[in-house]
């Protein structure tokens, strides 16, 4: 399989502007939304047909998504799938979940054992590896061709593998960083005015941990996830573009270089004043952030969701902000996007599918979730003008990161390559590896990754 690059344009962002983680086949909690085994459609399916074609026997599909495990996030889910069968009484959808570090694991040991899911959501990040895997299939083969031309060309093509789109985004965010306005003033720091470089964040980071709570516990500065789960690598990539680094080149060869080294020399700094938990998922950093422990993180949007599931009253004191710019580099960000990959299990599972996703990105589906579980940009360009998006308070403040995204090499070993750079944010920080050991032993396993 070949490498390729991942491009997101000014274009693409200016068109937001105007308005964006198994086991053996164990399926969760099903929700059954309609009567009956897999059957046949009556029409045509894949392209701008399958939407169109009137399933008159009963199907079945598979919806693998580990979200509907996470507070905030099943309600409407669920929601959305009685909907759903209200308007599609002959699609029983069959929802198959785990924990979002083994989510992908156990959609791949299920299609080992011949039992494969017809639908994923999940990370954009995990298309390689489904593609890999011989699951995501083209979305031009089973979705319409209206849904699929209305995602933003640069973001349907951040969803590629040599020129073909294995996923349609139902969201997108660039890693911005959260900031509690609370804590801020609380420390005697202005909170409409966040750091902007990394050398700012550490100036007032004395002040932020010299606070504790009311319980009397420790409030971290600065968050930023290590634990070792593929979004933490995603994450530190995106620490590391911060600085002006690079991890891959263009052909997807290791580029290790003088901002790469800066970013892990900050991950050290951090640990060693005792600044950002150790070892933290992002659900951690979210829970610290919500009960006032965490004054400063990195996140995707929707991590909004996770700190007001904790805390209702989140809105009063979140603000938003874009990443941190460090060394020579400008602040550059990662895309994140959740992703609805395809696999096809035949015209009927295929009919069934589009459908579904149809009715997923569909606008009044979009809104309800921008309104109710968490903020972030549409990808459809027929919805960049949502007024739940344009009137985002949560939204505005990290609106420029929009624009200051770095391209990222999109490889079949993506995945684990993450996961090795959570292991050395680990080795630098948990172990208090210095920093050259720690770089040199990544090297060594990156490139075994890589060839």
């Amino acid at each position: 399989m070949k490498k390729r690059v991942l491009a997101l344009t000014m274009a693409l962002t200016m068109a937001f502007l105007t308005a964006c983680s198994g086991g053996g086949g164990q399926s969760g909690t099903a929700a059954d939304t309609g009567g009956g085994e897999s059957g046949g459609a009556s029409a045509e399916t894949g392209g701008n047909s399958a939407v169109d074609a009137e399933i008159t026997e009963p199907v079945t599909i598979k919806f693998a998504n580990y979200a509907v495990l996470e507070a905030g996030y099943d309600v409407y889910w669920n929601g959305l799938l009685e909907k759903f069968h209200e308007e599609n009484p002959n699609i029983t959808v069959e929802l198959v979940t785990a924990p979002y570090g083994e989510i992908v694991n156990t959609i791949i040991n299920m299609a080992g054992g011949g039992d494969k899911v017809d639908v994923i959501f999940g990370e954009n990040d995990w298309i390689p590896t489904l593609v890999d895997a011989g699951l995501a299939a083209p979305v031009e083969n089973v979705l319409s061709q209206e849904l699929v031309a209305d995602i933003y060309p640069n973001i349907l093509e951040a969803c590629s593998m040599d020129g073909v789109a294995y996923g349609v985004p139902m969201y997108i965010s660039p890693f911005l960083m959260y900031y509690n306005k609370d804590l801020f003033e609380q420390a005697g720091l202005d909170p409409n005015s966040p750091p902007t470089t990394y050398d700012e964040m550490l100036e007032i980071a004395p002040k932020l941990a010299a606070l504790t709570t009311e319980d009397g516990n420790q409030v971290y500065p600065f968050g930023l996830t290590t634990a070792s789960v593929a979004v933490s690598g995603a994450c530190l990539t995106s620490s590391v573009y911060n600085f002006g680094g690079t991890v891959l080149d263009e052909e997807g060869n290791l580029a290790i270089d003088q901002g790469f080294r800066d970013a892990v020399e900050m991950w050290k700094t951090l640990d060693d004043n005792g600044y950002n938990p150790q070892n933290s998922k992002l659900k951690d950093l979210r829970n610290l952030f919500a009960l006032g422990q965490l004054a400063m993180y990195y996140d995707q949007s929707w991590g909004y969701n996770g700190i007001s599931s904790i805390n209702p009253d989140a809105e009063s004191f979140i603000a938003s902000a874009a990443p941190l710019k460090g060394g020579d580099g400008t602040g550059e960000s990662v895309l994140q996007a959740g992703t609805l990959m395809v696999v096809d299990n035949g015209d009927a599972q295929k009919a069934a599918v589009a459908k579904l996703v149809d009715f997923i990105m569909s606008e009044e589906m979009l809104t309800e979730y921008f309104e109710t579980v968490s903020p972030a940009y549409p990808a459809r360009q027929s919805m960049a003008d949502l007024e739940v998006i344009a009137d985002s308070p949560i939204l505005a403040g990290a609106a420029d990161s929009v624009s200051n995204l770095k391209t990222v090499t999109f490889v079949p070993a993506l995945s684990d390559l993450n996961l090795e750079l959570c292991t050395l944010a680990q080795a630098v920080t948990v172990s208090g590896t210095d920093v050259d050991t720690a770089i040199a032993d990544f090297e060594t396993a990156a490139r075994g990754i890589l060839e």
